[in-house]
């Protein structure tokens, strides 16, 4: 059984047209409910990992925030582009608030803490065009994450709900 037949709910893909060039087929994340799809990151935040492009080091994926959950203090050293789906956040920093269906772009040297206050949970898609740092009070990076550390925090998780650890490898191109 291949990994298409396994997780025939969750993803599907054909074979690229242009297969002998080594191309890697296209990838469909379908819609899916099923909870072993986000991976922790902190106390009411999770993330969905949807694609991990290892040229570059971008990789998409959709945050998950409950009210009360807090996505620590973080700085990018590159472009971010999100899309709100569900419920509304803010930074602690800025002015504004991003509600369903707004559009964020955050530009390189960004730092931001993210929040949900107002919503019962929020859900946005972020394409995250390289690592991100994470800052302690004294701006000090205290944590880098990029898609080494999170394929390897992915191999964990679906590991340990069941998935098996290489249902990331259909992520990674």
């Amino acid at each position: 059984m291949d990994m298409n037949d396994r997780y025939r709910d969750l993803v599907a893909w054909d074979p690229p047209a242009f297969g002998q060039l080594g191309m890697r087929p296209e990838l469909l994340g379908l819609p899916a409910d099923d909870e072993r799809l986000w991976v922790v990151i902190d106390e009411n935040v999770w993330f969905r990992p949807l694609f991990f492009d290892m040229t570059t080091g971008s990789h998409c994926e959709i945050l998950r925030v409950r009210r009360g959950g807090v996505l620590g203090r973080h700085r990018h050293p590159s472009p971010v582009h999100g899309y709100v789906i569900k419920g509304s956040w803010r930074y602690l920093e800025h002015s504004w608030v991003a509600r369903e269906g707004a559009y964020v772009f955050e530009p390189p040297g960004e730092e931001h803490t993210l929040t949900v206050d107002d919503a019962e949970e929020m859900q946005t898609f972020f394409f995250v065009d390289g690592p991100v740092l994470y800052v302690d009070d004294d701006d000090r990076v205290i944590h880098v994450e990029d898609n080494l550390g999170l394929i390897r925090q992915c191999r964990e998780h679906f590991d340990s709900v069941g998935l098996g650890a290489d249902f990331v490898d259909q992520m990674i191109r």
